[in-house]
């Protein structure tokens, strides 16, 4: 699976935790839009339970953690366009396209290889 040249730039952040139960996914997304704010080329990609968080309709979590539905809306306006989503993590989650807030590229291993190569930087949350 080849990637788009777009996947290239200056920062991929991995996004590995579940939505809820730990500040881990929104401490990943807020760096990705602090990043892109100072000018930077950011890419997300989702693996592992990150990807429950492109969820459609996400809820508040339990003792009221908020949902991550809103900051995903405000990536395109941070020019954060260059998604991707684990294609095995999507397969053990059952997972489709249809059921995810916003479109993100499958990549398999080998892919996500050359994602990592393709970026100057990379923080895993």
């Amino acid at each position: 699976m080849s990637l788009p040249s777009s996947g290239s730039g200056d920062l991929l952040v991995i996004l590995r935790h579940p939505p809820h139960g730990s500040s881990w996914l929104r401490e990943g997304l807020d760096v990705a839009l602090v990043a892109a704010a100072f000018g930077q080329a950011v890419s997300l990609l989702f693996q592992d339970e990150g990807v429950l968080a492109l969820l459609k309709e996400q809820q508040a979590g339990p003792l009221g953690q908020k949902g991550t539905a809103a900051t995903l809306d405000m990536l395109a306006m941070y020019d954060i366009e260059s998604l991707y989503i684990d294609a095995e993590a999507l397969n053990r989650f059952g997972l489709h396209a249809d059921t995810l807030q916003l479109p993100a590229t499958r990549v398999d291993a080998e892919a996500i290889k050359s994602l990592l190569n393709q970026h100057q930087q990379v923080l895993t949350f």
